[in-house]
């Protein structure tokens, strides 16, 4: 990596495809080094977490990243395959100066990534970042080499599960029962696959379990939150009450109802919210969702007098509106849905848990609680990029948006916008009807394609 490409994070992390910059081992070994430098330098302590998902090159890239580490003086805890929330956890419950996670997500398995919780949990500041990528820039950690006598340790937490299985119980009530309760589970083949399924046992519910096999090149193929066909099937053939869906890392959840209906992030957000505010337990009456986030959901809080806080799409963006604006609940469309009362991060399952436990305590099935939030018609089509210029410098795509807010007037909108952890441009067109905003969609892409799409 040279001097002058110093951009390594995204909105999430690092993350690109395995063995090409920027997901080396050489860059994972001086993320390692810069890591522990900052944390040694800001802190004077030296203990860092690291987990991982199920990908085949996590193998490579955790070896690298300790070694960068140790060889900076800090100890390290390895927790082997883990959900990223689970990280966030375990690293302030071991009281460590940082936490690492080697994961790309929902990605296919030739893409990995690299995570950065601070000691609190929670993703590290745009700062904290930005001087991680100077010294990886820089690459020349000499000076801050510790004696031969000073190396940190590695060692293999074998507690982590059981710890991070306890505090998940833990946020559902003890009065509340899940006897009776079918749950068909979906772990993506991704790091959640042992933890999840012995959550939902442990409190009593029927499990059917798929996803759960991960043979480091199966993650989130065909499977998990992306791929809701999966889980629908298994609703459908076990005659579930609930279908719950995570992805690779486990930081998000998309749910299906007992008529194998998707209920995605907006409507567990609104079936929460709506649940928090009748037990005076939605924090300043608000909630934190993105620009992404469905109309619909919006008009059913308004309903409720809840206050909408707006974000930009990717969840450190909605922890810092949460945050900024004393809000305990927040979340996005995909999935990714926060409870700062509970974790510092997405957390999919302690999401499912919540949805559960009020299924159980109003006695209602997950279709009644979903009818909350009336969708409007969303189109969106992903335009995969060469470039990432100014979208105000594209001006056939500035025509076609004008064009097309000018058909749509005040009955829906449009957004255009670079994914943060992909060279894609994200089209997504809301309005009154299926058909036409599919058409505007696809209209708006095309006008991407023409300027900056990958050509074929």
């Amino acid at each position: 990596m040279s001097k002058n490409s110093t951009k390594l994070f995204g909105t999430d992390g690092v993350r690109g495809r395995a063995n090409v910059p920027p997901m080396t081992v050489e860059i994972a070994l001086a993320l390692g080094r810069a890591t522990g430098k900052m944390f040694r330098s800001r802190v004077g302590k030296s203990r860092v977490v690291i987990g991982k998902d199920t990908r085949l090159s996590c193998y490579m890239f955790e070896n690298a990243l300790i070694s960068g580490l140790c060889s900076m003086g800090v100890d390290t805890l390895m927790l082997g395959p883990f959900p990223t929330p689970g990280v966030a956890f375990i690293t302030r419950a071991y009281r460590a100066d940082a936490g690492i996670v080697i994961s790309a997500s929902h990605n296919p398995y030739y893409d990995n990534g690299i995570k950065i919780f601070s000691s609190e949990g929670f993703k590290l500041p745009d700062a904290w970042e930005a001087e991680i990528e100077a010294m990886v820039a820089q690459n020349n950690f000499t000076d801050a080499l510790p004696t031969d006598d000073e190396i940190g340790r590695n060692t293999k937490v074998h507690d982590a599960d059981g710890r991070y299985i306890e505090y998940l119980k833990a946020t559902f009530p003890r009065k509340v029962s899940m006897k009776g309760i079918k749950v068909a589970l979906d772990c993506a083949n991704g790091a959640a696959y042992k933890v999840a399924p012995l959550v939902f046992k442990e409190l009593d519910a029927q499990v059917f379990v798929c996803g759960n096999n991960p043979d480091g090149l199966n993650i989130n193929e065909g499977c998990g939150s992306l791929h809701p066909q999966t889980i629908q099937k298994a609703v459908i053939d076990h005659n579930a009450d609930i279908g719950i869906a995570l992805d690779g890392d486990a930081d998000r959840v998309i749910m299906i109802d007992e008529n194998a209906q998707i209920v995605d992030g907006d409507t567990i957000l609104a079936i929460c919210a709506k649940d928090l505010k009748k037990r005076e337990l939605l924090k300043n009456n608000r909630v934190v969702a993105t620009v992404m986030t469905n109309f619909g959901f919006v008009k059913a809080m308004e309903d409720l007098g809840i206050e909408v806080i707006r974000s930009q799409v990717g969840d450190r963006y909605v922890i810092q509106e949460m945050i900024k604006h004393d809000a305990n609940l927040g979340g996005e469309q995909s999935g990714h849905l926060i409870f700062l009362d509970h974790n510092t991060t997405g957390d999919g399952l302690i999401s499912a848990l919540q949805v559960i436990q009020i299924m159980i305590e109003t006695d209602s099935k997950l279709s009644d609680l979903a009818a909350i939030v009336k969708r409007y018609p969303q189109a969106s089509v992903n335009v995969k990029i060469a470039s990432k210029p100014p979208l105000e410098t594209l001006q056939q795509t500035n025509e076609m948006i004008r064009d097309v807010e000018k058909t749509l007037a005040d009955t829906g909108r449009v957004l255009v916008r670079y994914s943060g952890t992909e060279n894609i441009c994200r089209v997504m067109v809301e309005g009154p009807k299926q058909k036409q905003v599919q058409q505007l969609a696809k209209m708006i892409a095309t006008a991407v394609q023409n300027e900056i799409g990958v050509k074929t």
